[in-house]
């Protein structure tokens, strides 16, 4: 099977639900029987598939669903990696490799954080393979707070152990009383990656500052929906500023949320996503819009 080692098997807490492991990646499907459309959702860095818990349900009763693990993340962390270092383009290129695996042509993207720079960097390389895209917590500029603190990871990233400055990097982008659950989730997931692991992942911070200014300067004419928490104080001024620039997008504000805006406010999270997925099928001109209550 060109190389590709596939093991499956059934979920004993889920119909019509299977693990596998192509490869490199790790990653789950739920399937829909009657949609023939697939919702795939990338993590971001320090995560794991495990952060979309709070989606499945809501959105498995619509559609296709496929969660990745990314490099030495969740299950893919035992995984053999043949490189010593990471570019965008290389992890985008394992996303499509499961794809490619389930025959999937094109599929929406849901992602989080970075994840939401590598399904972007997909949408430039691969639209054809792109439906539409949700960016929640998107990063489309580091602001000076971001600069300062990826100057000190760099800094110390050999010095310190990983997690302390993760757990610094997760108080700086979720500081705030309300963002304690997302905080503790991902700080949990952090703690299975290895020092190595996670050098690997910063070394991207270097590369982020062209990737972003070439998709802030070259609009995508692919549906797109930014989800943002109001207290992402890091990100989302930088969103607003873009969604005025750039056409074929939608922005929505969610209030009492942080970045990892689908576990501080799910429900609000995954009615926006429905709703944005329904409207791509029948209606493709969008219109801002900003949810304050």
């Amino acid at each position: 099977m060109n190389n590709k080692e596939c093991k499956c098997h059934l979920s004993h807490k889920h119909k019509n639900t299977y693990n596998c492991y192509v490869l490199m990646l790790s990653y789950k499907v739920f399937k829909h029987f009657e949609n023939q459309e697939w919702v795939t959702f990338i993590h971001g860095a320090g995560g794991s598939s495990s952060i979309w818990h709070k989606q499945i349900k809501a959105l498995s009763k619509q559609y296709n669903l496929l969660l990745i693990d990314l490099r030495g993340h969740g299950n893919s962390t035992k995984m053999k990696l043949p490189v010593s270092t990471y570019n965008f383009e290389l992890l985008g290129n394992d996303i499509l490799e499961v794809l490619d695996h389930l025959s999937i042509k094109t599929s929406h993207f849901i992602g989080i954080s970075l994840g939401t720079i590598l399904i972007r960097d997909l949408a430039e390389r691969f639209p054809h393979r792109v439906q539409s895209m949700i960016l929640g917590g998107a990063v489309m500029k580091i602001n000076l707070r971001g600069q300062l603190l990826i100057h000190l990871g760099k800094t110390f990233r050999k010095v310190i152990p990983y997690l302390m400055l993760y757990r610094l990097f997760a108080w700086v982008i979720m500081p705030r009383k309300s963002h304690r659950t997302s905080r503790n989730i991902f700080i949990n997931e952090a703690k299975k990656l290895y020092q190595k692991e996670f050098i690997r992942w910063f070394a991207l911070t270097s590369k982020l500052n062209p990737v972003l200014r070439l998709f802030r300067l070259r609009p995508s004419s692919i549906p797109t929906l930014f989800i943002m928490g109001k207290e992402d104080h890091m990100f989302l001024p930088s969103i607003k500023k873009l969604v005025q620039l750039q056409k074929n997008v939608q922005l929505i504000v969610i209030p009492n949320a942080g970045h990892v805006v689908n576990i501080d406010q799910p429900l609000l999270f995954n009615n926006s996503v429905l709703h944005f997925l329904n409207q791509t099928k029948f209606n493709p001109i969008f219109v801002r819009n900003e949810l304050t209550s």
